[in-house]
């Protein structure tokens, strides 16, 4: 582009030749998320108070194209799991995590987000919303402070920045599956195991020991 610019027999006026720009359409694609980034405003547990801190004037999310938070999952692509996530709750989270259009992002927020936290050995919380649905940038801390979410924040944006339209899975001729919600019953059973818990209950008694 610029020896052609700089060929003699193009008459390109000076102004022009200073404000060409050379992109790719991945990076106008890409620019356009980061910088309009809708989450879903919701929170569990004692992380949404420093979630809803960080939108506040002092943190300033304008700054990321984030204020908009959305109290509809049709309308957001980022959702924040700030708090401990309960049996009870995971069902609710997959749920909304279908209903929410591609493309979508998960931040898990805090300890019990991210891996159970004080309660992982407790009868009635997930240890770590990854195992239900993808998550994409981990924010640790019990709870994360506001500069730990905004971090987290600066680190989802390189991770869109570094995505391609040609990889990327809401672009893939295969249409995208929902997550199966999982079933609560005396406890919680992801649908992903049925099959092998069904191989598992075939089996006779003394193979199972």
């Amino acid at each position: 582009m610029s020896d052609e610019l700089n060929h003699p027999e193009i008459d390109v006026p000076e102004e022009l030749r200073r404000n060409v720009a050379i992109t790719t359409l991945d990076k106008i694609y890409n620019w356009g998320r980061r910088s309009s980034v809708w989450p879903m405003f919701w929170g569990l547990a004692c992380c949404a108070i420093e979630m809803i801190c960080t939108a506040t004037s002092r943190y300033d999310l304008s700054r990321f194209g984030m204020e908009v938070m959305r109290p509809s999952p049709r309308q957001a692509d980022l959702m924040i799991v700030s708090g401990t996530v309960t049996k009870k709750l995971i069902p609710q989270i997959v749920r909304l995590y279908n209903q929410m259009g591609e493309p979508k992002y998960v931040i898990a927020m805090g300890a019990c987000a991210s891996g159970g936290g004080p309660f992982k050995e407790g009868y009635n919380v997930v240890s770590g919303v990854d195992q239900f649905v993808p998550v994409d940038v981990y924010v640790p801390g019990c709870p994360p402070t506001p500069q730990a979410l905004l971090h987290g924040f600066a680190k989802l944006r390189e991770k869109i920045d570094t995505q391609s339209v040609t990889s990327v899975r809401w672009y893939q001729k295969a249409p995208v599956e929902p997550i199966p919600i999982p079933l609560l019953g005396p406890d919680l059973i992801n649908p992903r195991d049925l099959p092998a818990l069904r191989d598992r209950a075939a089996q006779p008694a003394a193979a199972q020991s």
